[in-house]
């Protein structure tokens, strides 16, 4: 599917400036499960670098929570140790649902510095 994807994904993200392309990043145990990151796939096959920045710790999955609970989730994400200073970011998600994963990701990237966090989704759910 990435691959179905890359040319317009090639297309938006020529129009816009950035430093990092930064995958939503699944928990090690949902990585183990699924065997890749369907983001960092996006990245990928469109032909540009990933770079990780987050961790993500376990939790349930998204697609089992309510909308209330999606809404409501803690925090999930852990900066990794990584310079990102002023640095302009976007990050690459699959699904945006109701906009907390990647809230919680922009969050935790602006807290470490970041100049601009902003989002490339493929769907709207």
């Amino acid at each position: 599917m990435s691959r179905a994807f890359s040319p317009i994904i090639r297309e938006k993200l020529s129009t816009v400036e950035f430093d990092y392309l930064v995958p939503i990043p699944l928990s090690p145990q949902r990585l183990y499960e699924r065997g890749f990151n369907q983001s960092a796939a996006l990245i990928h096959e469109a032909g540009f670098t990933v770079t990780e920045l987050l961790h993500r710790i376990h939790s349930e999955k998204q697609s089992k929570k309510s909308r209330f609970d999606r809404i409501h989730f803690h925090q999930v994400f852990q900066p990794l140790n990584l310079h990102i200073e002023n640095k302009k970011i976007i990050l690459i998600d699959d699904i945006y649902t109701t906009g907390s994963t990647l809230y919680h990701a922009a969050k935790v990237l602006k807290a470490g510095g970041a100049a601009s966090v902003c989002s490339l989704t493929l769907a709207r759910g």
